[in-house]
């Protein structure tokens, strides 16, 4: 059973990406190794998202694929976690007749003694949201040298669209003590940039009660330790950024100057309908203020394009929001009902086609806008931080701005992955920008 290995395939948000290093960690340290890809593993598990219908359908596709390596037996175990499995639980177990077992969000410090009991021909379904909460979670880590750290678990905001607070349960702060301990012995290991996750990470500590903590005190305390120079944060609700957290940013040296705030529409109208609790000149005022406090910040966004009883004015001022705003980068969809949300069962007049459109308007736009802000930083220094060989050209090496934002350059010799180097920004990109190692003296 020993030499058995595994391997992960992940859907969705940081968070997944995070919870599958926890699973990798734990089937690890059961003894058993980790596969360089899924063809050379006889343990799988497909960590899925729920978020919207395209990464639901990818994990069916794939979840069918690897049912017939299932049948003819070159796979021995396959398992289903994540938000798809919480949502739809048992009922995978019949669809997927080759599936071992189906395992909730909370469940990860299950993982090994589940694929035991498949490999010893058990099936089962096991859904939890708080079974992790305060059980210490081995990781392995994707990176040396960056890591995700869980600050908060779950939502409570119900914004009308929304699966997550029913598949990762309400809003639950990890103690600070916790957290810190957690960044300080990753710092004693030698990770130098950490991010901080929740489903509304800003959130944090308001679940705490009289005593408890608040974000921007947890931002302080973690940009204290010693060794961690980058810190980041996702993702962040608009209604929950106060002054004392863009101050926090502003002030602490190793607290990134990048802020994603999905604004997800810009007419106060779909707003209310999406239940997001604030309105489109609220957002636009903490834009601003941000800017005014954070100099050089980076503000991404997240928009949805067709929420039910969107019409074309409707978009139109999403458009001018992306105007006004001028997002550094924005992750767009068309919206999809999903089940057992508020939002679908609201009528939806709007053909999908115009929709589509509309996509494609806001698309364009907003590479024009990213272009265009990344060309004002061309001759600048950026400091970088190395994550190795450019996938497309291992003659360069890639990483990453404070403000998130990637840098392909000539690799040199002693430069290497973990690395904090400055970059002159020769060219700009949509993705971000194209440049030249600093040389050594250079004014």
């Amino acid at each position: 059973m020993a030499m058995l290995k595994f391997h992960l395939i992940t859907y969705g948000c940081q968070m997944n990406v995070h919870d599958s290093e926890g699973l990798a960690g734990v089937l690890a340290s059961e003894g058993w190794l980790p596969a360089e890809d899924e063809n050379g593993a006889d343990i799988i598990l497909v960590n899925t998202c729920a978020v919207r219908s395209r990464p639901e359908r990818k994990a069916t596709a794939k979840l069918g694929a690897l049912s017939r390596r299932k049948r003819d037996g070159s796979l021995r175990v396959l398992g289903i976690s994540g938000c798809m499995a919480q949502e739809h639980g048992a009922e995978l177990l019949d669809r997927f007749p080759e599936l071992d077992f189906v395992m909730g969000t909370g469940s990860l410090t299950s993982a090994a003694r589940l694929v035991g009991e498949a490999l010893a021909g058990e099936r089962r379904c096991e859904l939890s949201q708080d079974g992790d909460v305060g059980k210490p979670v081995p990781r392995s880590h994707g990176s040396r040298y960056r890591a995700y750290v869980d600050a908060i678990y779950g939502c409570t905001n119900f914004c009308s669209y929304c699966i997550v607070p029913y598949v990762r349960g309400p809003e639950r702060s990890r103690p600070l003590a916790e957290i810190v301990a957690e960044v300080a012995d990753l710092a004693s290991r030698g990770w130098v940039e950490v991010t901080l996750l929740g489903q509304n990470v800003n959130a944090y500590g308001k679940d705490l009660g009289a005593g408890g903590s608040t974000f921007a005190a947890l931002l302080r305390e973690v940009d204290a330790i010693d060794g961690i120079r980058r810190v980041r944060f996702t993702t962040s609700h608009p209604k929950d950024c106060g002054t004392d957290l863009l101050e926090a940013v502003a002030e602490l040296p190793g607290v990134c100057e990048h802020l994603h705030l999905p604004a997800q529409a810009g007419d106060d109208r779909i707003l209310a309908a999406m239940n997001r609790g604030y309105t489109r000149e609220g957002y636009v005022g903490l834009a601003r203020r941000a800017r005014g406090l954070i100099p050089g910040v980076s503000i991404t966004t997240d928009l949805i394009v067709g929420f039910p009883g969107e019409g074309r004015a409707e978009f139109r001022r999403t458009l001018d929001l992306l105007e006004e705003v001028r997002f550094d980068q924005a992750f767009m969809f068309v919206y999809t009902p999903r089940p057992g949300t508020a939002a679908a069962g609201i009528p939806d007049p709007a053909p999908r086609a115009q929709k589509v459109e509309w996509l494609q308007i806001l698309a364009a736009r907003q590479k024009e806008v990213a272009r265009e802000i990344n060309q004002e930083l061309v001759g600048q220094r950026l400091e970088v931080l190395v994550d190795g060989p450019s996938p497309e050209d291992h003659a360069n090496l890639a990483g990453r701005t404070r403000t998130n934002k990637l840098v392909v350059f000539p690799a040199r010799p002693g430069v290497a992955e973990g690395d904090f180097v400055e970059v002159v920004a020769t060219g700009a990109k949509l993705w971000g920008f194209e440049g030249m190692l600093r040389q050594e003296g250079e004014q």
